[in-house]
């Protein structure tokens, strides 16, 4: 009974595995494609180093920051992992857009510190969905206003990755704009 139980075991796995990869192939060709993620929010008041907004792998801007426009996303943090050279989940410089957000994003920073960041949640993802970590600023609203749009925000949301330019946007750093989430 043990034997036939593993061998299921690895046939789901498997089975997971390869629906995994036939999705990440899509995500990776460049082609617009929708999905869900774990989407959190990171402020400047929480960022690494604190009271900061530096970012790891800067491709437009040299700080943690946007509008949210296809031509000026907000700083996305994606997961990365050390175990076999240093990966990042999504590459710098990978666009999203969030449409309940109604923002453009790009991959611009690093989530999870420490030694071991793929053991870390924002690497390991959260009920098999990738996680993203956008950045809500929050410098000139007060780190109340930050910790309550970040709180807001979190949880499951489509996502579109490799997006065209053209999709219905609100202006301005997410926690100053009034941190609104559409349905």
């Amino acid at each position: 009974m043990r034997a036939f139980f593993l061998a299921a075991l690895a046939i789901v796995t498997l089975s997971t595995q390869a629906h995994s990869w036939t999705s990440a192939s899509r995500i990776k060709s460049g082609q617009e494609v929708a999905f869900e993620v774990y989407l959190t929010g990171y402020s400047w008041f929480d960022n690494t180093p604190r009271g900061s907004a530096a970012i790891a792998r800067p491709v437009i801007h040299r700080e943690a920051g946007g509008s949210g426009t296809y031509d000026d996303p907000i700083t996305l943090a994606v997961g990365h992992s050390k175990k076999w050279g240093h990966k990042m989940d999504f590459p710098a410089g990978t666009r999203f857009y969030f449409p309940k957000l109604q923002k453009y994003a790009l991959v611009e920073d690093l989530c999870g510190d420490g030694n071991r960041p793929q053991d870390g949640p924002c690497h390991t993802g959260k009920n098999g969905r990738p996680w993203v970590d956008i950045y809500v600023d929050g410098s000139r609203a007060g780190e109340a206003a930050a910790d309550r749009c970040m709180y807001r925000l979190t949880g499951m949301q489509t996502a579109i990755i490799h997006p065209r330019p053209g999709f219905p946007v609100r202006t301005g750093a997410l926690t100053e704009s009034g941190c609104q989430v559409f349905n």
